[in-house]
């Protein structure tokens, strides 16, 4: 196996309030070629600070696997798809990652 650079693709994360909203955010992105794969990790406890007042929180989390190309649509997606005010869209953009899963990932989103 070998590495490569991984400067057009990106991991975002958010979260959803339940299972269920993360499995049809998650389908949608997909199905739309925004998202090559999206994992969702479950119950995970979140305090934040909303209107002024501290919250707690059980959501769900996800991590999307996508490429800088579908950042703008994929930004238009949650508008539509989340049913969250402020939805977290945090962008994190790896090194570098194996060569075949990178061109499966490009492949998936249709680059």
């Amino acid at each position: 196996m070998s590495i490569q650079e991984a400067t057009d693709i990106r991991l975002v994360l958010t979260t959803a309030e339940t299972l269920e909203d993360g499995r049809r955010i998650a389908a949608a992105l997909v199905e739309r070629r925004l998202a090559a794969c999206v994992n969702i990790m479950g119950a995970v406890n979140s305090i934040y600070r909303w209107r002024d007042k501290v919250e707690h929180a059980e959501e769900v989390l996800l991590l999307i696997k996508t490429g800088v190309h579908q950042l703008e649509k994929l930004e238009e997606a949650f508008g539509e798809l989340h049913p969250y005010e402020v939805p977290e869209l945090l962008v994190l953009g790896p090194e570098s990652g194996g060569e075949r899963y990178l061109n499966w990932l490009r492949e998936s989103l249709g680059d």
